[in-house]
């Protein structure tokens, strides 16, 4: 797996090391080789995601977390080499101000908003309150296997 990290604002090892564990667990759960995908993860302000959401979304507030998927669905990823997923854009800020809403850590929060990305690049979303069940149910088997529970 080629996850490639940003290096501002890049949070600890551990929360690195967490992201890829989950990365790969994400992947082999959709029958997807780890080795050949790659994923940008990018760390910015909470001015710049600011900006991010404006520009992409239409929405002009911070958010936590971007998804940038290279495909629409899984159908589309075809590939005989390394396959780009797409792009992750995380606000540390804006994820340890949640933490602390939420009552957990902020690697917690780290973690989970790039396993909530990984899950939008592979072409989950959660606008139907049945398709929010299953990815959040997906999420949350991720985040209990790497012992990052609520």
């Amino acid at each position: 797996m080629n996850l490639i990290f940003s290096d501002e604002r890049m949070p600890g090892q551990i929360v690195i090391d967490h992201m890829i564990q989950a990365a790969e667990m994400c992947l082999r759960g959709e029958n997807l080789d780890p080795d050949q995908i790659e994923i940008s993860v990018t760390f910015v302000s909470t001015e710049e995601i600011h900006e991010l959401n404006k520009i992409y979304r239409g929405i002009d507030a911070v958010t936590d977390v971007l998804s940038f998927p290279q495909y629409d669905s899984m159908d589309d990823m075809k590939s005989d080499g390394i396959l780009c997923l797409g792009d992750v854009v995380i606000c540390p800020e804006q994820a340890l101000l949640q933490a602390d809403e939420y009552g957990h850590s902020g690697e917690r929060e780290l973690v989970y908003l790039f396993v909530h990305s990984v899950f939008h690049l592979l072409g989950y979303d959660h606008v139907e309150e049945e398709d929010k069940y299953g990815m959040r149910t997906k999420e949350e088997k991720i985040m209990s296997q790497i012992g990052l529970v609520r």
